[in-house]
């Protein structure tokens, strides 16, 4: 059973934990960890409900610092523990906090078997593009080139692209936040929290050590208005310091391209209008990627399922319950453990 014991309003200070936050200092984490305490009161939620589950990496530290139920897993296995929780216990809010590392490397597999079956986690991803925590090595989201400790002349590994991956587990919402933009990780953790299934959120991080300034080409406040598109559902796609700058498909190469409103003949009309339920131009939004597009960010694409996976799995536990209590009458563990051929040892 559900049991509520929180007061009716919480406060951001009520869901951080009285460990000392060990990140090093500049870390993205810092404003991610900041901007879930406080919306997570804004939300509503009870911490007696709340679970967080990671895996292993400097974005697993989460559970520690949360005043919540938490559980600090092994390496990549976040979401077979939280798969399990969730099948136990679900009415339970429960977060999967995991890295670029730690989800599409050890965790690949676990994490597509989340997504494709629709079991209500809220999973974010926090992506740093290296390896932080065991000291600096390429990972599996690093680009071309990356030199580091496992990579010292450059990686020469295709980057995996995490949105892309989850869209092609199936998952029914996907979204993408920076973590210093709070409330933008506001309304992207409302989302998800709200949307019934596997809920996938990428975070842009920075890691200030091993990795610094590699997403400055859309972070940078200089650039980050020409270089971030914040979609919005039923919006046209728009962005740019001016607000002209848009996206707009080309339906003679079949590709989305980049338009300036009011440069030959382009209007507001010739712009994409964003729909979270087309899976379609959701892959190919996630696909543009800077310096030749807008880094795209926000709910991406989101197309709840009619049921979650635990709650199907629930509806087939009472049917087979049933089944049963109708052949052989009410169930009874006693009776059942000493059916069949049985022996005493004396």
């Amino acid at each position: 059973m559900n049991v509520t014991v929180s007061p009716d309003k919480l406060t951001a200070k009520d869901f951080a934990s009285d460990q000392e936050v060990r990140w090093c200092p500049g870390c993205g984490d810092y404003a991610i960890l900041k901007a879930m305490h406080k919306s997570l009161a804004d939300m509503g939620a009870c911490p007696e409900n709340t679970v967080f589950v990671s895996g292993i990496g400097c974005s697993s530290r989460f559970p520690y610092y949360m005043a919540t139920y938490g559980f600090h897993t092994i390496h990549g296995r976040a979401p077979a523990v939280a798969t399990g929780l969730k099948l136990a216990r679900p009415e339970l809010d429960v977060w999967v906090v995991t890295g670029d590392g730690d989800a599409l490397s050890i965790g690949g597999n676990h994490l597509f078997h989340a997504l494709r079956r629709n079991i209500d986690l809220n999973i974010l991803l926090f992506n740093n593009e290296i390896y932080g925590l065991t000291k600096g090595q390429y990972s599996p989201t690093s680009r071309v080139g990356q030199r580091s400790p496992s990579t010292p002349m450059g990686s020469i590994d295709s980057p995996a692209e995490a949105c892309t991956y989850a869209l092609g587990c199936g998952a029914r919402f996907v979204a993408r936040g920076i973590d210093v933009q709070a409330k933008e990780l506001d309304v992207l953790f409302r989302r998800a929290r709200e949307h019934k299934g596997a809920s996938f959120v990428e975070i842009i991080q920075n890691c200030i050590v091993y990795n610094d300034a590699v997403f400055a080409e859309f972070t940078e406040k200089a650039v980050a208005a020409d270089m971030q598109l914040h979609v919005k559902h039923g919006q046209p796609m728009r962005y740019g310091k001016d607000g002209n700058k848009g996206l707009r498909f080309n339906a003679q190469t079949f590709k989305i391209e980049t338009a300036v409103i009011g440069e030959n003949g382009v209007t507001e009309s010739d712009l994409l209008v964003h729909d979270e339920k087309n899976r379609v131009l959701a892959g190919l939004l996630v696909a543009l990627r800077p310096p030749a597009f807008p880094e795209i960010l926000g709910v991406i694409y989101c197309d709840p399922a009619a049921t979650s996976y635990e709650a199907a799995v629930a509806a087939q536990e009472a049917q087979a319950k049933a089944q049963a209590e109708a052949k052989s009458g009410p169930a009874d563990l006693d009776k059942l453990m000493r059916a069949g051929n049985t022996w005493s040892v004396t």
